[in-house]
């Protein structure tokens, strides 16, 4: 099976002269990937083509995000370390923080206000399911009430953070690395956002590559990895028969306030601790 799926991403002789050719642009993203993701991602890609034959060459000439590169920036984690795959609905809808990865604004530094009394910094209320996901967070470790989650609570939690004690992390790359270390493959529903483009369009045309993606990832892990599924779009992915091989956790996306209740993401993420160092 393995050789099959190789011959098919890297298509030689008679193979070579039936598959179509992947846009330059796209084939170097794939640089930003592990290596032992490439053969699947390859695959996945032609399954685009084979679907939409071109949507991938229309794309690779237009203007879209994430930009430098970063397209498969998600798939940097090795794939026999996936033991979760976080899936949201697409990348921010701008450009300093759109990263190619899963609900990482590239625009946020420090998770605190530096201000006297302030709580989360500007750049994480500004981007408001990373605010929402940081208060879950909070809530599930005990360290904010459900029904207490800004203003002088909020303001004490912060000034803890600051303190110079070690006892919480500092910025959004920590985040993200803790969510990694615990084998966090943070995805996207839609690889790509266009201001002119529905995101739901996008989507749509790439749950081919998901599926065969998806598929190959069933197949190759160790131990299956669950599905951690966040809003309406993320959600339609539950209707391919590939999600049959997966657990799964389905949760409103963190732009809503109900998810700092939400209690499948408090009981999923709470033991983790992620905003301990």
């Amino acid at each position: 099976m393995a050789q099959g799926r190789y011959n098919r991403a890297f298509p030689t002789s008679l193979a070579a002269m039936t598959l179509p050719v992947l846009p330059d642009s796209i084939l170097a993203a794939l640089d930003g990937a592990h290596a032992s993701w490439r053969p699947l991602l390859i695959e996945g890609l032609h399954a685009v083509m084979a679907a939409n034959p071109d949507y991938l060459s229309q794309l690779a000439t237009d203007e879209y995000l994430p930009t430098g590169g970063r397209l498969f920036a998600a798939f940097a984690l090795p794939l026999d370390q996936v033991r979760y795959v976080l899936v949201g609905e697409g990348p921010y809808p701008r450009a300093a923080s759109a990263t190619g990865v899963c609900f990482m604004d590239g625009a946020v530094g420090s998770l605190w206000s530096d201000e006297d009394g302030g709580g989360l910094s500007k750049a994480v209320n500004k981007a408001t399911s990373l605010r929402n996901f940081m208060k879950m967070l909070l809530v599930a470790d005990g360290q904010l009430q459900a029904d207490q989650t800004s203003g002088d609570a909020m303001a004490a939690v912060s000034a803890r953070a600051r303190s110079g004690a070690g006892s919480h992390i500092q910025t959004l790359r920590q985040l993200q690395d803790q969510l990694t270390a615990h084998g966090f493959l943070l995805l996207n529903a839609s690889l790509v956002f266009r201001s002119h483009v529905a995101p739901a369009r996008d989507a749509k045309a790439w749950l081919p590559f998901f599926a065969t993606v998806m598929a190959g990832l069933a197949a190759q892990a160790a131990s299956t990895p669950t599905m951690v599924l966040w809003g309406k779009i993320a959600e339609l992915l539950r209707k391919l028969p590939v999600m049959d091989a997966f657990p799964q956790i389905v949760a409103e996306h963190p732009y809503n306030l109900s998810f700092i209740g939400n209690g499948a993401m408090q009981a999923l993420f709470g033991p983790m601790q992620l905003l301990k160092p």
